[in-house]
């Protein structure tokens, strides 16, 4: 049957790819409609649509428009993280949905019902979908210094000139104090709110000095690693920092046409694996991918070091070249004796150079196919091994 034909050829973890992207599609069209509404209805005066039009305060109805193209962009960046298979993604999102369905009807437009309607329908995708997203967010201490202090300073600034609002020309509620703090530190300054003491000039003072280290800093710190690794994504390169967390993986040393399917085989199952290969084409198209390359020489000592062999729970070696496989294979058995190293020969005369070098296992391709390809001619192998070899796309 062509189904069951089609259902043979999808990877092994197509459920999961199916309702992880759904997930990621879904918010990032809540995303998008949400900042579309928004922006329509920026301007909204009074709500006119809807069986809660004439419910929805003044104030409300003033403010829902900016709102909800706000909550549209933070939910783009939910969506930017459930596409990582980021935990703190998943609760972003669920939090902000129930609130992207609200400002959709608070907005009281019939623009703004496929954006309830979407949000609503999202909410029991990710939460069917929620185990797809188990990986942890990880910031460094610095990140986190950043991340405080520029908190910090926000809060220092609006509290301490709410509480010396009587020594401002124009601080009236916790808001305006808000505002003050937030148009001094980052020095755009409009001037409509200003010091009329001295103490108030040099509190004014302090929060255009720390705010704009706290925001150097936090730039500095936040944005300059996800720079960092978008770069080194583009070039194939992976960071300290990501090669830091990798614990109980597989290393595939070296890149060739007998490696691709390998690489095929763990990327369909879903394995943690790690790619070192000195290709700076494969290692960009391996990236393209979502596979984690490390572009270098897999036969140094220093980027199996940096690949956290220490970790690893095997290596695979298997490229089109037996000569370099044997000294990649020497390498990986000095650093990590106890590893298994599994290889395979291009040439069945290097199996034995190759067993010395190191490896554990290595098959012959050779002898492999001749003999899968006469137990299928003898009809003995009942096994789809040799007719999915075979299978031409």
């Amino acid at each position: 049957m062509v189904g069951e034909r089609i259902v043979e050829r999808l990877p092994e973890n197509w459920r999961w790819v199916v309702t992880t992207r759904a997930a990621v599609v879904l918010a990032l069209l809540v995303a998008l409609l949400s900042v579309a509404t928004g922006i329509l209805r920026i301007d909204q005066q009074a709500a006119d649509f809807g069986p809660f039009a004439s419910h929805v305060p003044i104030v409300v109805q003033n403010a829902v428009g900016f709102t909800g193209a706000l909550t549209g962009f933070l939910m783009l960046a939910s969506a930017l993280a459930l596409r990582r298979r980021l935990r703190a993604g998943w609760w972003a999102t669920i939090l902000l949905l129930p609130l992207t369905a609200i400002q959709g009807l608070l907005q009281a437009s019939p623009y703004s019902l496929p954006l309830v309607v979407l949000s609503v329908c999202a909410l029991p995708t990710l939460l069917l979908s929620r185990r797809r997203f188990d990986q942890s967010l990880s910031l460094t201490t610095t990140q986190l210094a950043a991340g405080g202090a520029l908190v910090g300073v926000q809060g220092y600034g609006t509290f301490g000139a709410y509480a010396m609002r009587e020594q401002f020309d124009g601080i009236d509620h916790l808001l305006d104090a808000f505002y003050f703090t937030l148009i001094t530190s980052s020095t755009v300054g409009y001037g409509d709110i200003g010091p009329e003491t001295e103490v108030a000039i040099l509190f004014t003072m302090s929060v255009v000095v720390l705010g704009v280290a706290s925001f150097g800093i936090a730039i500095g710190a936040l944005v300059g690693p996800a720079i960092q690794a978008r770069i080194s994504k583009t070039l194939g390169i992976m960071t300290d920092s990501e090669l830091e967390l990798l614990e109980d993986h597989i290393l595939v040393l070296g890149y060739g046409d007998l490696t691709e399917p390998i690489v095929n085989e763990l990327h369909g199952a879903d394995r943690q694996f790690l790619v070192v290969t000195r290709d700076q084409e494969a290692a960009s198209a391996l990236s393209d991918r979502d596979i984690r390359v490390l572009t270098a020489n897999p036969s140094d000592e220093e980027p199996l070091r940096r690949a956290q062999i220490e970790n690893a729970r095997a290596v695979l070696v298997a490229t089109d070249d037996d000569a370099q496989d044997a000294l990649a294979v020497l390498t990986a058995r000095e650093l990590r004796p106890d590893v298994r190293i599994v290889t395979a020969a291009t040439d069945r005369e290097n199996t034995r150079k190759l067993k010395r070098a190191g490896a554990d296992d290595v098959i012959s391709l050779s002898e492999l196919g001749g003999h899968l390809l006469v137990q299928s001619a003898l009809g003995k192998d009942e096994s789809p091994v040799v007719s999915q070899l075979l299978e031409t796309e």
